[in-house]
């Protein structure tokens, strides 16, 4: 599956439903995010079960606004329409690799449970 442009008309759509969504800040002025762009992708055609987003930050300042995006690449990952990680920096694909498993073996109902409780 190839990346999915997310801007202000689609992101809460895409992101607060069910399975794993993966979001990439980037610009277009980004060499990090430049370099980073081929892992997400071929990232993204290894596991078809997960949705790969892009937001240029540039075009989508509101966005980048709402998650206090500073710096970038900025890669997030969602779940179930709960942000399970956000950590700026490229990654390498091992590291991606990783993220995406351990993604995958959240039990969502103890992070639920745990936000819940920080809630309080």
């Amino acid at each position: 599956m190839a990346t999915v442009e997310l801007t202000t008309a689609n992101f809460d759509q895409v992101t607060e439903s069910d399975g794993i969504v993966l979001v990439d800040f980037w610009a277009d002025w980004c060499g990090p995010c430049k370099r980073f762009a081929p892992v997400y992708e071929r990232s993204s055609e290894k596991h078809s079960d997960i949705t790969f987003g892009k937001v240029d930050t540039e075009a989508q300042q509101d966005i980048a606004a709402k998650f206090d995006i500073r710096s970038i690449p900025t890669i997030m990952a969602v779940r179930d329409g709960v942000i399970v990680f956000a950590q700026p920096g490229a990654l390498p694909e091992s590291a991606l690799e990783n993220l995406i498993e351990q993604v995958r073996a959240l039990d969502m109902d103890d992070v639920r449970k745990k936000l819940a409780e920080h809630k309080h």
